[in-house]
């Protein structure tokens, strides 16, 4: 519920500290309903991020590779269309498959050699972005799509950008996955105490390798949608974006310990880092500073720190008043 009111102060302060009027009178800046819309189409992917990342930190996990992944489907993608002369369904098909497994090299990873989550995914981060710049030599990058693949990323249907009506549907599996299914639920008691989930007969390493399965699956999604938004495909797609994923999540609430977590707190999240991010480009002073993105770095990182230590706070407190 904090989050939620943090929400509305950093609105409304983008609101009125970043809309203006022009000489003609026209309402320019972050008021816009235009630039709502925008906030809502440049959020979509690091949406889709840091749904994949919810259930895998509700388990004790982690994925440093997601951004990696998408940058690396992103480049298959294109390649499957531009120079294997495929369709664009199959395309994106083969590309879906892709991020699989690549969640699946995560989750055999972690599960059947017992490494380290954290470990393995940075391992990753850099196997999946090398793997980009490999395909593409540093250099090519994937355009000319048709209209009508573009459309996906670049237009309005019935009224809201076509890329929030998927991103709306993943929210709303992911949800009813994590808060009313079985399958999902057990995440959080495999995060808690991933041995007594063991003991109470559930299968702990499959559920955790579906997770990351899943994680994968969501980022090659995503990677799709950023090439529809910018009309080409790169190997540097997603760069940055796990670290706004990860600050999302946990601004929502989900502990970085595991066992804790839901999927409408990670929502509140991304909405926050969207506002934060769109809000700073509209104010006037960081217009001429020409510092948006790196400001917008900077306080994201403050608040994955404010938000880590907010978790870890409580129970040192409570430690200290137990010791003598």
């Amino acid at each position: 519920m904090l989050l939620l009111y943090v929400l509305i102060a950093m609105w409304l302060f983008f609101y009125f500290a970043g809309t203006t009027v022009n000489r003609r009178g026209i309402v320019v800046g972050f008021g816009t309903l235009d630039r709502q819309f925008d906030i809502l189409r440049h959020s979509c992917e690091i949406g889709l991020l840091a749904l994949a990342l919810t259930p895998v930190i509700i388990t004790a996990g982690i994925d440093l590779s997601v951004a990696s992944l998408l940058g690396l489907c992103a480049v298959l993608f294109g390649k499957f269309w531009h120079d294997a002369g495929l369709p664009i369904p199959l395309a994106a098909a083969l590309a879906l498959g892709c991020g699989a497994l690549g969640g699946a090299l995560n989750a055999a990873l972690i599960t059947t050699l017992r490494l380290p989550p954290l470990i393995v995914t940075l391992g990753t981060y850099s196997l999946f972005r090398g793997l980009a710049e490999a395909i593409t030599r540093g250099s090519v990058t994937y355009t000319n799509f048709p209209e009508s693949f573009l459309f996906l990323g670049q237009e309005r249907w019935l009224g809201l950008p076509v890329q929030a009506w998927l991103f709306f549907a993943v929210a709303a599996g992911v949800w009813v996955l994590v808060h009313r299914m079985t399958f999902g639920r057990s995440f959080r008691a495999i995060g808690f105490a991933p041995e007594g989930a063991r003991y109470a007969g559930l299968p702990v390493d499959r559920r955790v390798a579906l997770a990351y399965i899943l994680a994968g699956l969501i980022a090659a999604l995503a990677a799709i949608i950023y090439t529809a938004r910018l009309g080409q495909a790169k190997a540097d797609a997603g760069m940055g974006y796990e670290l706004f994923a990860i600050t999302a999540v946990v601004l929502g609430g989900t502990s970085i310990f595991g066992g804790t977590g839901s999927v409408h707190g990670t929502l509140l999240g991304v909405a926050a880092i969207a506002v934060l991010k769109n809000g700073l480009a509209s104010l006037p002073v960081v217009m001429r500073m020409n510092a948006a993105e790196e400001m917008a770095g900077l306080l994201t990182g403050a608040l994955l720190l404010l938000a880590l230590t907010a978790g870890v706070l409580p129970r040192l407190i409570t430690r200290l008043r137990r010791s003598p």
